[in-house]
């Protein structure tokens, strides 16, 4: 079970795992911005629900990867993680408010909080059989294809039914399919850490002085970053793109990640991390571009965007699990998330 062939099949049911999360979520997400301005949510509320969701999620994954190292229950935490983060979206078909939008679009960052830090040490132990940024990359080019089929689904049930609650109901398929595998994953690889053949030779007391200076280099790029539920926001409330486009350009921007991931995950095994950098200098006018331009140049901003999505999905968790003993990765993970969500 230790082969670079199970360890390949690994990644991709995790993957699979990931597509049917992200169908579900990136779907729900791709609208929240403008649904909650429909309830009556201002532009300050819909930044501040985004905002704080994100901070919550990102400050939680501290917590849940730490727990995860010190109790080593990477597969329990992971599935309960993916049971909220995948459960809250359908049920925003039940809402009428928009308190009651915020609050489970805050549930949904929390369980992609608590499922995330085990979850990517989990993948960290097969990744390394099989090219550490391969690894995640591939999983990250799988989950975009969720990203990008969830907001089309949703574009399409808008297009057709005019409402989003039928939009968000669709999407509970997709919620309970990953799960289903999620169970037959962990059934079927209950260890994935005999995936590392061979620990690193790294200081497992603490984290290591690199991975500190990479976090707050993280951390600026991140401050530099827009969520998309705000972007969203400003392509609705200008008229910029009618409401059944604004998912098109999600979906675009997610495609981008996938291959973006893909072919910068096979790069950064080969060339290390001016692979990164020269991704971050190409994405750097995604801001201008979507928040100022006409609808075709925010078609370009969305695709940078979705390029340094791609980056940090693959060569961020990449550069983590290399430079991180295994026992201390769900910690670095968690570390590295709250850094990037504070930022």
């Amino acid at each position: 079970m230790t082969t670079r062939s199970a360890a390949l099949k690994f990644v991709i049911l995790i993957g699979i795992v990931s597509l049917c999360a992200d169908a579900t979520y990136e779907g729900g997400r791709s609208v929240a911005g403008a649904y909650l301005g429909v309830l009556g949510a201002s532009g300050a509320i819909v930044g501040l629900v985004s905002g704080i969701g994100e901070l919550m999620g990102f400050a939680l994954r501290l917590l849940t990867g730490y727990l995860s190292d010190k109790t080593q229950q990477y597969w329990l935490i992971t599935t309960l993680g993916y049971i909220f983060n995948t459960g809250a979206i359908p049920l925003l078909a039940l809402t009428g408010r928009w308190e009651t939008a915020a609050v489970l679009l805050v549930m949904e960052r929390a369980g992609r909080a608590m499922r995330s830090p085990p979850r990517d040490v989990l993948l960290s132990h097969a990744a390394s059989r099989v090219g550490s940024g391969f690894g995640f990359g591939l999983h990250e080019a799988l989950d975009q294809i969720g990203a990008v089929s969830g907001p089309l689904a949703v574009a399409a049930v808008l297009a057709f039914q005019q409402r989003y609650a039928p939009a968000f109901a669709i999407l509970v398929v997709p919620a309970l399919l990953g799960l289903v595998v999620l169970i037959i994953a962990q059934l079927r690889y209950p260890n994935p850490q005999t995936f590392e053949a061979k620990s690193p030779t790294l200081d497992s007391t603490g984290l290591p002085r690199r991975f500190w200076v990479f976090l707050m280099g993280a951390a600026l790029l991140a401050a530099s970053y827009a969520d998309f539920p705000l972007i969203a926001f400003h392509f609705q409330r200008t008229e910029l793109l009618s409401t059944n486009m604004i998912p098109v350009f999600y979906a675009v921007a997610m495609a981008t990640d996938a291959i973006a991931a893909l072919l910068l995950g096979r790069l950064f095994d080969r060339l290390g991390l001016i692979t990164f950098v020269a991704a971050v200098l190409l994405a750097a006018l995604f801001a201008p571009l979507a928040f100022l331009g006409n609808p075709s140049l925010a078609l370009v901003g969305m695709v940078l965007w979705g390029v340094v999505m791609g980056a940090q999905e693959s060569i961020m968790k990449a550069t983590i699990a290399k430079m991180v003993s295994p026992e201390r990765r769900g910690s670095a993970f968690g570390i590295f998330y709250v850094g990037y969500g504070l930022a």
